[in-house]
């Protein structure tokens, strides 16, 4: 993954090298953006490819991102509703001297002495429960890959704009805590595509099919996350 500066924006964009004459920008649906480029073509010229298309880069990823996840404006106050792993829980907030974070009676209960602070503490609630779920899953699905010889070197966690999850060249992979809020198979499809990506870069045919012998019914845990959490 390369990045280039736009102005303010930092364009973030991966390379796939073909026997092409030509480079050419694509921006997909997720907001990543992705240049095809000749072999020879030289990372300095790409980038000023990439900065001259700047704006049309910007105008496609607003685009998309109208059709990203997202959650409604939270005022952490009680009566609102808050996902965890799928399911809607009430949030109550109770003023009390020890501060807590329980789930219990389809309620999502946080106690502290001072309710300004119930932003704060739901985030480390599900920023702990993340990693531990996470962890679980991959642990699970690393074993499907045993045969393809991938490298994983460790598992981030740290909230992204538009993306659940993604992977480096050198085997680290990253995912959006916002996940959390989705039901496990949810989880599990985001993970199995980032070790896929381990073994194929990027979004060409070889790699859904390899998604798809994972995960066969992946196309409608990528559409829960997509539609139904919005």
């Amino acid at each position: 993954m390369y990045q280039v500066k736009y102005g303010s924006t930092i364009i973030d964009f991966d390379i796939k090298r073909t026997k092409r004459k030509t480079l050419a920008i694509e921006v997909h649906p997720d907001s990543t953006v992705h240049l095809v480029a000749p072999e020879n073509a030289q990372l300095p010229e790409i980038k000023e490819k990439i900065i001259k298309r700047g704006r049309w880069i910007l105008k496609q990823q607003y685009y998309f991102e109208q059709f990203l996840p997202h959650t409604p404006a939270r005022e952490y106050i009680s009566g609102e509703t808050h996902y965890y792993l799928g399911k809607r829980y009430l949030l109550k907030v109770k003023r009390d001297n020890n501060k807590s974070v329980k789930l219990k009676g389809g309620q999502l209960l946080v106690s502290t002495p001072d309710p300004s602070k119930v932003k704060s503490l739901l985030a480390s609630w599900y920023y702990e429960h993340a990693k531990r779920k996470f962890k679980s899953i991959l642990n699970n699905a690393i074993p499907r890959f045993n045969k393809k010889g991938i490298r994983l070197e460790r598992l981030d966690i740290k909230r992204m704009k538009n993306r659940w999850g993604s992977c480096t060249p050198n085997g680290v992979i990253t995912l959006n805590p916002e996940l959390i809020k989705a039901p496990s198979k949810c989880i599990e499809y985001v993970i199995l595509h980032e070790l896929c990506h381990l073994i194929v870069p990027n979004h060409k045919k070889e790699f859904y099919n390899l998604l798809e012998q994972k995960m066969p019914n992946w196309k409608k845990w990528k559409n829960h996350l997509e539609m139904e959490l919005k």
